[in-house]
């Protein structure tokens, strides 16, 4: 018996009735994430903050407050000792320095701790390049998600193209939130997961879109409220399917993948679920606001104070 058979049956869920819950629950991520970003900033890493990234391994347990006191005699400063894995023997750490020769500060970090460790990750970024990075990773984002935008205009109507824009705006919005939240790291690493998980969202939404306006052609006096309500029902078991699909292998990563895939792997995992949600209860009953049907050059009807009906 499979697990999951039921998803491969015609379904007929009314999507639509729990639309108002949905809108709540996404003003409540809103309200998260501002309050987050706002009060908590971004744990920005290495690759945007500058500074010195180096993990050491011993073949003994390693004494984290006698590294740390050794370190007080190294130009450093916002030292930051983290344990890696189980076994006490590795630790990374995480500083700031003011000094621009990254190899002078890590050979004095390597004399001041002695010769009892390994390093097999040694990192250093400059203040200035870090500055750059983070100048190019925010721009890198914002040219896609408007290329993004510019593609859905295109390819459908405004009204399914605005849908889609806050549908992106909502999972991208949620997820940098929820990173400043639990204080992850804000790296280019994490800029390629969030950049993967809007191409995720918008390609569920577009298979969404595209079913409605196939069903719009195909039954034309049905209500738009049940119209709705079927397209999603159409594509529901291919929208698990997938996305379970995906959800294992972002939990796999997530719990295996260790501390340098942390951030990277959180951003796909909620980002399958978010992305998920959002194509149903943010990009398609948002439809529900304006008149699918009327042509594309007549006034646009939008009811400010209901859905239409």
């Amino acid at each position: 018996m499979r697990i999951f058979s039921w998803v491969t049956k015609d379904t007929s869920i009314d999507f639509m009735k729990y639309r108002k819950f949905g809108y709540v629950l996404s003003i409540i991520l809103y309200i998260i994430s501002a309050a987050s970003i706002a009060f908590k900033g971004f744990n920005y890493g290495i690759d945007f903050s500058g500074g010195i990234l180096i993990e050491m391994k011993s073949s003994e347990m390693i004494d984290m407050e006698n590294v740390r006191e050794e370190l007080t005699k190294v130009d450093l400063k916002d030292i930051n000792l983290q344990s890696i894995g189980e076994s006490g023997n590795e630790m990374m750490i995480r500083a700031q320095t003011e000094n621009s020769d990254g190899q002078a500060v890590v050979n004095q970090i390597k004399e001041v701790l002695g010769d009892n460790y390994e390093y097999p990750k040694v990192e250093f970024v400059g203040p200035q390049v870090g500055d750059e990075l983070k100048k190019a990773g925010i721009t890198a984002s914002l040219i896609a998600i408007l290329a993004i935008s510019l593609y859905i205009w295109f390819r459908f109507e405004w009204q399914f193209a605005l849908g889609a824009m806050l549908g992106l705006a909502h999972d991208i919005f949620t997820t940098v939130g929820l990173l400043s939240l639990f204080n992850f790291d804000i790296s280019l690493t994490t800029v390629a997961a969030i950049l993967t998980l809007a191409g995720y969202s918008v390609n569920d939404t577009v298979v969404n879109y595209d079913r409605i306006r196939e069903n719009l052609r195909k039954y034309k006096k049905m209500p738009q409220y049940d119209l709705l309500n079927k397209s999603t029902n159409d594509i529901f078991s291919r929208t698990i399917l997938t996305g379970i699909t995906t959800l294992l292998a972002s939990v796999a990563l997530f719990a295996f993948g260790g501390d340098a895939l942390r951030s990277f792997s959180f951003v796909i995992l909620w980002g399958v679920i978010v992305g998920t949600y959002s194509s149903i209860y943010v990009s398609t009953t948002i439809m529900n606001l304006f008149d699918l049907r009327a042509s594309q050059n007549a006034e646009k009807n939008i009811n400010p104070f209901g859905d239409v009906e």
